[in-house]
């Protein structure tokens, strides 16, 4: 049951949607893939102006969650990259880690599935005005469910990253 009384949501994702990765794809480019270095350098992504004014935009009458296929270990870099943009602050979803020994264990699920159950879990009491994400299947399967989405499509398509998230459950 939706609250009526709070704002709606707009829920954004952030890597090639606000954050432009082009920088750091090499490191999935190789064999194997050097994920620690990849995420390393997300500091350093510069913002991608179209998600960002969009994102300014829909904040104007709606609550902004950020959605994102990075790891939990990216918190604490994720929210200083959203504060050093000056964007607004809002709940952070990320994919849960790889654990240590004895730990739990990572979510290794393709994004699209990932990101479809949170939304469906954000939905059950709030209004999700829209999606914002680069990635296409997440894209797809989010209409399906009967979500708004904008396609972040300023950025030039990844293969290497499109595997990432489908195939391997990175990002």
């Amino acid at each position: 049951m939706t609250d009526s009384n709070q704002r709606p949501l707009a829920v954004f994702d952030l890597d090639n949607t606000l954050a432009d990765t082009a920088h750091r794809q090499r490191f999935l480019e190789r064999k194997p893939r050097d994920w620690d270095a990849f995420f390393a350098a997300a500091p350093q992504d510069p913002p991608i102006a179209e998600g960002v004014a969009l994102l300014l935009e829909r904040a104007e009458e709606c609550e902004v969650v950020y959605l994102t296929g990075r790891p939990e270990r990216c918190r604490r870099d994720t929210l200083d990259w959203l504060a050093a943009q000056g964007l607004p602050e809002g709940r952070v979803f990320m994919r849960r880690d790889a654990g240590r020994a004895g730990g739990s264990r990572g979510d290794f699920r393709p994004a699209r599935r990932i990101k479809l159950e949170i939304l469906r879990r954000l939905a059950r009491d709030r209004v999700i005005r829209v999606l914002v994400d680069d990635d296409e299947l997440v894209c797809e399967d989010a209409e399906r469910a009967g979500f708004t989405v904008v396609r972040a499509r300023w950025t030039a398509p990844s293969a290497a990253l499109k595997v990432a998230q489908e195939r391997e459950g990175r990002t």
